[in-house]
């Protein structure tokens, strides 16, 4: 039996590319346009939303951004609770992140754990300049002092509720739903 149910239907296809544009006018803003930054997004979803996102820019901009891929996977505190061989899929950030103003993009921002573990992974490869996290949902909960730049919609959840973001490239759907346990 499924122990998760959908409960309600946070943004649909529509809602998501509009908070995804709204993000990238606020990231223009922000930095007064994109010259010197780059979009990094932790793996997996997050890499998706950061294409999207500069995708967005380009056309409001006129300007590329260059986008990488963050594997967090050896850098998470619950990498023995998760499985025993974890996938490592590796990096792919072509841009030297040195003095970089850099943008960490997920898709949930829960207790700041994930944001942690990608800092740390961040470090490891080079100096920003700056770094400044963009998320699609954030659920509250934190754990840790992480508060993000960028925010797509806040969403006060119970810790007994789920968020599930499907982007049609993993999931073959586009949405943003609420779960809960079935009782």
């Amino acid at each position: 039996m499924n122990e998760w149910k959908e409960k309600n239907v946070l943004l649909d296809e529509a809602a998501m590319r509009r908070a995804l544009t709204r993000i990238a006018h606020e990231i223009i803003e922000r930095n007064k346009g994109v010259e010197n930054c780059v979009l990094i997004g932790i793996r997996t979803r997050g890499i998706y939303l950061a294409q999207r996102l500069a995708e967005r820019v380009a056309q409001i901009e006129g300007q590329r951004i260059a986008v990488g891929e963050l594997d967090i996977t050896l850098y998470r505190d619950d990498l023995t609770r998760k499985q025993a061989q974890p996938t490592i899929k590796g990096s792919e950030i072509d841009e030297d992140i040195t003095n970089k103003k850099v943008i960490l993009v997920d898709d949930v921002l829960f207790t700041g754990r994930t944001v942690r573990a990608a800092l740390d992974a961040l470090m490891d490869i080079g100096r920003p300049e700056m770094i400044q996290l963009a998320v699609l949902i954030d659920r509250g909960h934190r754990e840790l002092p992480i508060r993000p730049d960028y925010v797509g919609k806040n969403v006060p959840t119970s810790k007994e509720e789920m968020i599930v973001v499907e982007l049609a490239e993993v999931d073959k759907r586009e949405c943003v739903t609420i779960l809960e346990k079935n009782k």
